[in-house]
């Protein structure tokens, strides 16, 4: 994945995070994903298609329940019908955000789906090489794995390198 794919992730999880829930983001070290499993409870997948395909945000069950919590403004639980809601609102804000700056790429995106459970595995029936972004805030830490194959120009699936992607 070529660094100008990436960017515009990293800036839409600050603004999304910043403006809908109060709490700034610290990142570390983006790195590529070397195994199927989640190694999270909570994911919230995002299907892109057109120009590109998918994106996964997951994270563990504390932090998934506090970030959504403070996004519902109110406390939830993982067995709350509105915790799912939440996770998939937010992963949805993350990409559609980030959509606008994808360089004039066509870009679809799916309605969420949110899965929750230990050690849960999201995999695709296409191979991508998956960047995953480790973030954490005051209410916990999460990982958005950008997971972008860019389809109509395949000479572009370069992997950002972590300094390119800061």
């Amino acid at each position: 994945m070529d660094v100008k794919y990436i960017n515009p992730f990293m800036s839409s999880i600050r603004n999304v995070f910043q403006t809908m829930l109060s709490l700034d983001v610290t990142f570390g070290k983006p790195g590529i994903k070397t195994d199927a499993h989640a190694s999270h409870d909570v994911s919230g997948v995002i299907g892109l298609s057109g120009d590109v395909d998918g994106v996964v945000v997951s994270g563990p069950r504390l932090s998934a329940v506090r970030i959504a919590s403070t996004f519902a403004g109110v406390n939830l639980s993982e067995v709350d019908d509105d915790f799912p809601d939440a996770i998939g609102g937010l992963a949805n804000m993350i990409s559609g955000n980030a959509k606008k700056d994808l360089g004039g790429l066509k870009v679809f995106i799916s309605p969420p789906s949110v899965v929750v459970g230990a050690s849960h595995q999201i995999k695709s029936t296409k191979i991508i090489p998956r960047l995953v972004i480790p973030r954490s805030t005051l209410a916990g830490s999460f990982v958005v794995e950008v997971g972008m194959r860019v389809v109509n120009r395949p000479a572009e699936l370069l992997v950002a390198t972590a300094a390119e992607a800061i």
